[in-house]
């Protein structure tokens, strides 16, 4: 390689260089920030920081004097000239040949030099042969390179590289491979562009949708622009525009992203959407917040791209494999079956015949065989859509068509996922377009409402369906035997339906809900079904998780609101499934053994028990002394044990639980020795804790501090006192993070908080814990509400807050402060909010001026 010029730049040369080009590059960014601050377009940033990059290194690629043999090759987004504020910068030095020692370090030295002045760049030295060879094997490689531009260098040896890149470029296989590349990138996104903080570029719907367009594009020869698409007959003049429009959107998100931030940060996190809201110029309304408005825009923009995507890869399909597939099958005078998809018989269809448009879903329905919809039927569905008006709504042959798509034996969820994503759903039922992409800020739902409806709406369907049934058996016996569970696939769609317009959600939706049934020819029975259900949505839950289900109170009260075991029964599984929709994290056993519990209770009771009765007592007792024998114990071991304990105890454990506390204690009554017990819960899901000991002062606040210095947090405790003086409490544990394996845990458990309370040793102290990055975004007021109950026997204690690790510690050791009994702990955790209820008792409760000083002492604890 004798045209190497001997340039090796001395060290005070590099540092002076590296000042320079630094300089030139902050000052270069700097005026580009401020041209776009003045007038945002997205090609003059994206394009300016490009050729700025340009000049630098053709600059540096002359001092270092490399081969006229060689050239520098800009690739992937910098290569299309698409260089984000901060993103990385992609270049290939191509070579003609090997390099040798020579050259190495004169690459190495212009590499580092590089990196010295503040470019990020992603770099490899490759031959045009090693290049070919690399992109047979690796399609990331092959698409970076089919971006390639030129910087400078040797233009032959580029021009010849490139011929031989598409030369060897099996299309069609390339067009497979990004397929596959984006359904795997899609499962990494959870299938979803509807995540409440969105990777603008990598999630569904974001930037790299479009860009696996352009890249497919690029390898078929159709070109570089949407325009170029549109000259192919792959999409319309209009969407070509649309898809303009869309990717100036995402882009501006992007820049401003990185604007904001100083780094390469793709994600819309919470810490960030005020922001970009603000910069783009939305404004908060009276129900919803800046951020809100703001991301509801961005998640339908997310929504036609991936429409969008989805048309032009189908067509793309189309073209590389024209013959693959015999000719269209004709399903009636409407539609017909093109390579197993849903074909128009002519792009007017929806024009003659606009009940086509629920039709079509049906199809897919009745028809296994069919994987989908063509493009052209997908492209007709969305023009068409606006055709669905108010005529169209009353027209009782498309109101009959609605309801037979809820009532078919399978597709149900993916059809209205189907209707949803093309805006079907919108036009055909007007409440639903104001929650598409409508955000929840409340710290556990982490979908949209659409996206959450349709998701309930998803577990509902569940439950009918039989290969499921091992996971919630119960709940598919009680489904599949429901007369017409299609009506609670309706109270599914409108339980959330009136989110965000101010005032109680569920009340709102009733109506909606009402009108809905009554329209669409329901009789009064079950429109009042329906419209009690949407109106009632989370007053199970609410039962369930605050309430004492061993008071007779609760049990009668909630039975007097369904009155009837269809209403309990449909209210169940909504209720089951609605929780469930919220969030992965936000679902637990131990929530759903509260549900089975009321459920069961108030069926007894609308069955004539009477709410003794129906708490189940004197069968939980039998059931108890049953489960005894079978380990083995005689008649009355038991009866030692049971003497000490009252009622509430019996109507406050199951059987199961009863009969494991006779067991591990009765030879051990009188134990002057605590007794500390675990074992895992019956759904695998948590710990079982039994404590039983001499009862001592602040006996509760030093097991809640040791439970969270351990890690655990508190789902649930039952605190009782034997008639002579013995502490029985009860727990059940959590691992938040669902890192601790529980059975691996229990003897350490057993050994450590036996040794603590044998000694007088101090509290422990629960470690202290970052709040979420949610819970500084979104903060929650706290609120404690101390109110007697019906019967004045004792006070029930309301606690809503940010969710921390020591919560419940401080709130326990606040009311040892004050001499209050504790009886139960409900402990209801809702993603970041916790929503915890207490029972309690003691002298001070009597006393206003007491309660509100309790009140005030633990809002200050629970402030954040």
């Amino acid at each position: 390689m004798s045209d190497i010029a001997p340039a090796v730049i001395p060290p005070h040369a590099a540092r002076e260089l590296i000042t320079g080009y630094k300089a030139r590059l902050r000052s270069g960014c700097d005026a580009l920030r401020a041209a776009y601050e003045a007038h945002p377009l997205t090609e003059p940033i994206l394009k300016g920081r490009s050729h700025l990059v340009d000049d630098v290194l053709l600059d540096i690629w002359k001092r270092f004097g490399l081969p006229a043999s060689a050239a520098l090759v800009a690739v992937g987004g910098y290569g299309r000239e698409e260089l984000f504020p901060c993103s990385d910068v992609d270049l290939l030095f191509l070579l003609a040949e090997q390099p040798d020692d020579d050259l190495r370090e004169r690459l190495t030295q212009m590499i580092g030099l590089i990196w010295d002045i503040g470019l990020d760049i992603g770099h490899s030295v490759r031959t045009a042969d090693e290049c070919i060879d690399e992109a047979g094997r690796d399609v990331t490689a092959v698409t970076n390179l089919l971006e390639a531009r030129l910087i400078g260098g040797n233009a032959q040896l580029f021009n010849q590289f490139t011929v031989r890149l598409h030369n060897h470029l099996n299309v069609g296989q390339f067009y497979k491979e990004k397929r596959l590349e984006q359904e795997q990138r899609y499962t990494r996104h959870s299938d979803t562009p509807y995540s409440l903080e969105p990777n603008c570029k990598e999630s569904p719907g974001g930037l790299r949708d479009l860009q696996v367009i352009g890249w497919i594009s690029r390898a078929a020869g159709f070109g570089t622009h949407w325009r170029d698409l549109a000259k192919h007959g792959l999409v319309t003049t209009e969407e070509a525009t649309e898809l303009r429009e869309l990717e100036r959107f995402l882009q501006h998100v992007r820049i401003r992203l990185h604007h904001l931030t100083g780094r390469r940060e793709d994600r819309v996190l919470f810490d960030h959407q005020e922001k970009l809201a603000l910069k783009f110029g939305f404004e908060a309304t009276e129900n919803r917040r800046i951020s809100e408005v703001f991301m509801q825009e961005y998640y339908r923009t997310a929504k036609k791209v991936t429409q969008l995507n989805t048309i032009l890869l189908l067509n793309f399909g189309v073209e590389f494999f024209p013959n693959r597939h015999p000719a269209a099958i004709n399903i009636n005078e409407r539609f017909q079956c093109v390579r197993e998809y849903l074909d128009v018989r002519d792009e007017g269809v929806f024009d003659r015949h606009p009940s086509a448009l629920l039709e079509c879903f049906l199809i897919l329905q009745q028809r296994s065989e069919l994987k989908g919809m063509t493009a052209r039927t997908l492209r007709a569905l969305w023009r068409g859509r606006k055709l669905i008006d108010a005529d169209f709504r009353r027209d009782p042959t498309n109101r009959a068509l609605f309801l037979r798509l809820l009532q078919q034996k399978r597709g149900v969820v993916h059809e209205m996922r189907r209707m949803n994503q093309y805006g079907i759903l919108s036009f055909y039922m007007p409440a639903w377009r104001r929650i598409v992409g409508q955000m929840q800020h409340d710290l556990f739902h982490v979908y949209t409402v659409d996206q959450h409806s349709l998701q309930v709406l998803r577990n509902v369907r569940r439950f009918m369906v039989a290969e499921h049934a091992h996971e919630y058996p119960l709940l598919t016996r009680l489904a599949t035997s429901f007369e017409k569970p299609w009506l609670i696939y309706i109270a599914a769609l409108f339980h959330d339906i009136a989110k965000g317009r101010g005032g109680d959600h569920s009340k709102l939706g009733m109506k909606d809900a009402r009108d809905f049934c009554i329209s669409h020819g329901l009789d009064e029975t079950d429109t009042a079904l329906v419209e009690w259900l949407v109106g009632h949505h989370l007053s199970m839950s609410n039962v369930a998780q605050k309430q004492d289900l061993s008071d007779l109170d609760v049990i009668r009260r909630f039975g007097e609101l369904v009155q009837t075991e269809r209403r309990l029964t449909a209210l169940y599984i909504l209720t089951h499934s609605d929780i469930r929709g919220t969030s992965p994290k936000v679902w637990n056993g131990w929530k759903g053994k509260l549900l089975e519990d009321l459920f069961f209770a108030t069926q007894r009771l609308l069955r004539g028990a009477t709410p003794q009765q129906a708490l189940g007592t004197p069968l939980r007792q039998e059931d108890a002394r049953n489960l005894l024998r079978y380990y083995g114990l005689r008649p009355g071991t038991e009866d030692q044990l049971w003497t000490q304990l009252d009622t509430v105890y019996f109507m406050r454990h199951d059987a199961e639980e009863i009969a494991w506390h006779a067991r591990m204690l009765y030879y051990r009554i009188e134990s002057d020795d605590p007794v500390v017990k675990a074992r895992p819960s019956h759904n695998g899901e948590g710990l079982q804790v039994m404590v039983y000991m001499r009862d001592q002062k602040d006996l509760f606040v030093r097991l809640c501090g040791f439970f969270a210095r351990l890690g655990f947090t508190i789902a649930d405790a039952k605190i009782h006192t034997t008639r002579h003086g013995f502490a029985l409490d009860s727990f059940v544990l959590l691992d938040p993070g669902h890192e601790i394996h529980y059975r691996d845990v229990i003897n350490l458990l057993e050994h450590d908080l036996t040794e603590r309370l044998r000694t007088d040793a101090p509290i422990d102290q629960p470690a202290s814990g970052r709040l979420s990055r949610e819970v500084r975004h979104f903060p929650i007021t706290p609120e404690v509400n101390i109110r007697p109950d019906e019967r004045g026997q004792y006070y029930i204690m309301s606690v809503t807050a940010a969710d921390r690790p020591g919560l419940l510690f401080g709130v326990a050791r606040t009311l040892a402060d004050h001499g209050i009994n504790l009886h139960t702990a409900k402990i209801a955790t809702l993603g970041e909010r916790a929503e915890d209820t207490f029972l309690i008792s003691g002298n001070d409760l009597a006393k206003e001026a007491q309660v509100l000083k309790i009140e005030s002492e633990l809002l200050e604890k629970l402030a954040v």
